[in-house]
């Protein structure tokens, strides 16, 4: 695992090296850089539950289930009168729905940090288009700090 992540490739890479306890706790933190474009308790909640070690199964799934309920209700504000707020939203949403999701509930084998960074970085672009500005602060390079950060 390289010390410095500059790219996705080292990224994803390092991600799939991690246990699945690892990956939640990795995964929020991708969502607390995002978490300020939702209000909505079910995102604190998540965060709190994913960096939670010893959150037990039950729990963690019932988590998981309110944060897919809630990710899947603000999907429906995708695409409607590009309403970026309520998009961003949802991203965050499926975020953190991503990094409490288990192999079982994600439907597929693979890497819920991951996962949830390329939702959280969908969620920074609709708040770069809902602020009309560019944005410096690029959130995959952010996104390499956090995992370079987490892994040391």
């Amino acid at each position: 695992m390289p010390n410095k992540i500059t790219n996705d490739q080292q990224l994803r890479e390092a991600l799939s090296n991690l246990s699945s306890a690892q990956q939640r706790a990795l995964g929020g933190r991708f969502v607390s850089s995002v978490s300020h474009l939702s209000t909505d308790s079910r995102i604190a909640r998540a965060l709190e539950a994913a960096a939670n070690t010893d959150i037990p199964a039950q729990e963690l799934d019932e988590v998981y289930k309110s944060l897919k309920a809630f990710a899947t209700q603000t999907y429906t504000a995708c695409g409607q009168d590009a309403d970026w707020a309520a998009q961003a939203e949802h991203f965050v949403a499926a975020a953190a729905a991503a990094s409490l999701a288990t192999e079982e509930q994600s439907g597929t084998q693979g890497n819920s940090a991951w996962k949830s960074a390329m939702q959280a970085r969908m969620a920074k672009n609709c708040e770069m288009i809902l602020n009309d500005e560019g944005g410096v602060a690029n959130e995959a390079e952010k996104q390499y700090e956090i995992a370079e950060k987490y892994l040391a």
